[in-house]
């Protein structure tokens, strides 16, 4: 029987979300970009510097949004990024799935956390 496992017909195993994470990275990255550049944008042609005028600008419904948006993918360009740590680094199957489960953990609190914050201004 002839060994498969060699050139463009070989067996190929793995989670295959390599690509789809590598581009989850790019465009959520792209996305706090923007929003980085709109809240300077805001700050720039902004004349009321104080508490007012910020609250004024975090009341908008579309701001609120843009806001959740933004934080939710942080939330997932910071999950990507910390698993791909904990799988690279930590080797211990145990141990990895620990940290992994506290760091999903961590991660909704800070989305819960932040939606509160969003909707009490």
């Amino acid at each position: 029987m002839a060994n498969n496992n060699i050139g463009p017909k070989r067996l190929v195993v793995g989670a295959h979300y390599g690509l789809k994470d590598w581009l989850a990275q790019r465009m959520t990255g792209i996305l706090m970009v923007i929003y980085t550049v709109t809240l300077l944008v805001s700050f720039l042609t902004g004349s009321n510097f104080s508490y007012e005028g910020w609250a004024g600008l975090f009341a908008q419904q579309w701001f609120k949004l843009f806001s959740a948006v933004t934080l939710f993918g942080l939330f997932y360009h910071a999950w990507v990024g910390v698993r791909d740590i904990w799988m690279d680094y930590v080797k211990p199957v145990g141990l990895r799935l620990t940290l992994q489960i506290a760091t999903i953990l961590w991660l909704i609190g800070c989305a819960f956390y932040a939606v509160q914050i969003l909707w009490s201004v």
